[in-house]
């Protein structure tokens, strides 16, 4: 399985640009950190595409509140996780999520 991830900022109507995010996996002890990235200019963190994961719980985490300050903004969600399973190793999906600073929503969808 592999993942690719792109934030939206609905603001402005634009893509992300410049928002830290990690990859994390459930693991006994808490959440583990698998992989870290900053979404590029069209909100995108190609990266983890490139990574193979295996089934299991995972969430990226995006640091809204960096990505707001910077354009002059306060936000009430200085991060938005999105956690969601993987069920099988052999698919591939898309992580988006939609971002304001007082709301956000996310999509997960399959890709071949």
């Amino acid at each position: 399985m592999n993942i690719t991830t792109q934030a939206l900022d609905v603001v402005y109507g634009r893509p992300a640009a410049g928002i830290p995010a990690r990859l994390e996996r459930r693991a006994p002890d808490g959440w583990e950190l698998i992989a870290g990235a900053t979404t590029d200019n069209d909100g995108h963190i190609l990266d983890w595409a490139m990574k193979r994961l295996d089934q299991g719980d995972y969430r990226i985490v995006f640091d809204s509140g960096s990505y707001f300050a910077s354009l002059g903004v306060g936000v009430v969600y200085p991060e938005i996780a999105v956690a969601f399973a993987l069920l099988d190793e052999t698919d591939a999906c898309q992580i988006q999520v939609q971002l304001a600073p007082y709301s956000f929503s996310t999509f997960f969808g399959a890709r071949s």
